[in-house]
């Protein structure tokens, strides 16, 4: 399955039936009036948020939604049929954009959240309801309203509760399968990872979601690597798990490389919870390993945990930090799904 997080589609609602022009025409009856009915209501655009899905691939081969407009009425005051509403399906987590990605129309964080997107038009009068005592036979009737219409961009924001951050090559596809049944390719290069992964997380009888995203380097708010467009995946995650690769070049540069980014993306990353995780500490000597810990504890005014994804080391005190830094089990998010093969594919 490829994975897909942005959409363009094309939205219509349906216009309403035309009313009609009819009169009562019966043996006996000598003044039998209008009796033309009115149209019918055309149908409503419909998002609905459904679990199962953690992808919106499907919008890149359907992108053109219309609904059925309403049918006209006819005599014997009969009133045409409605239109049926058209719903369409998105992944939890999904965001309903204008057309210049300015504003945000429908945010749906819920399962099962179901929201009238555009509203279809009213059927048209018939001449029946134009009858006054002045005018007895009346030969108006309405054509019914216009639909609604829009071109909207679809934006995903898996839901998870914890968010893996760091350079490239930190270890973070590592971790994600070390403690989850995911399967994150992993490789000694960079930008192993080019799609967001999910995994479900299972520790003292409570399950949470974490999220894997690309790495990030040194200009990522400006588009360099793969540039910060993934970040929009935990922007909604309760704690962010900072690895940072003990072995590399310079730990602490590397450490505010990633908050840096992180301040110029915004939308409230760099003051969420953070735990953060000197990884890769198997590669060096305990000395080493100290003595970075304490500097990089000293520039981040944190606590720096140990860990080593490959061997084990520390990860079950890293879980327990996160799954205190969640909260209670109630308020944590639904999995979208764990460990799945995809490829991210750009619009």
């Amino acid at each position: 399955m490829h994975f897909l997080d942005q959409a363009k589609i094309y939205v219509r609602s349906g216009a309403g039936g035309p009313g009609a022009v009819s009169f009562r025409r019966e043996k006996f009856i000598e003044y039998g009036g209008p009796d033309g009915g009115n149209g019918g209501k055309g149908g409503d655009i419909i998002f609905e948020a459904v679990p199962g899905l953690n992808t919106l691939i499907d919008f890149r081969y359907t992108q053109h939604f219309r609904a059925p407009r309403g049918k006209g009425g006819s005599g014997s005051n009969r009133t045409g049929a409605g239109g049926d509403d058209l719903v369409i399906k998105v992944p939890v987590g999904t965001q309903i954009l204008s057309e210049d990605k300015e504003n945000v129309l429908l945010d749906f964080t819920k399962p099962g959240q179901r929201e009238i997107f555009m509203r279809g038009g009213d059927g048209g009068r018939g001449n029946a309801s134009y009858k006054t005592s002045t005018n007895r036979a009346p030969r108006q009737h309405g054509t019914g309203w216009p639909y609604e219409e829009a071109w909207v961009w679809l934006r995903l924001k898996l839901l998870a509760d914890a968010g893996l951050v760091g350079l490239p090559n930190a270890g973070k596809s590592t971790f994600i399968n070390a403690v989850t049944n995911a399967k994150a390719k992993v490789g000694d290069y960079p930008f192993t990872t080019v799609r967001p992964q999910l995994g479900v997380v299972t520790r003292h009888q409570r399950e949470f979601v974490i999220a894997d995203i690309p790495g990030l380097i040194e200009g990522a708010a400006d588009g360099a690597g793969i540039g910060d467009r993934f970040l929009g995946h935990i922007e909604r995650c309760r704690v962010l798990l900072h690895l940072i690769d003990a072995s590399g070049e310079d730990p602490i540069e590397a450490y505010h490389i990633v908050r840096e980014e992180l301040d110029a993306y915004g939308a409230g990353l760099i003051e969420k919870p953070e735990v953060l995780a000197l990884n890769k500490i198997d590669a060096i000597d305990d000395k080493t390993v100290a003595k970075l810990a304490k500097k990089l504890a000293k520039e981040s005014g944190a606590e720096v945990m140990l860990l080593s994804g490959t061997a084990g080391t520390g990860v079950d005190a890293v879980l327990d930090r996160l799954v205190e830094a969640i909260g209670p089990a109630e308020a944590t998010a639904q999995p979208q799904g764990e460990g799945e093969e995809s490829e991210w594919s750009p619009i």
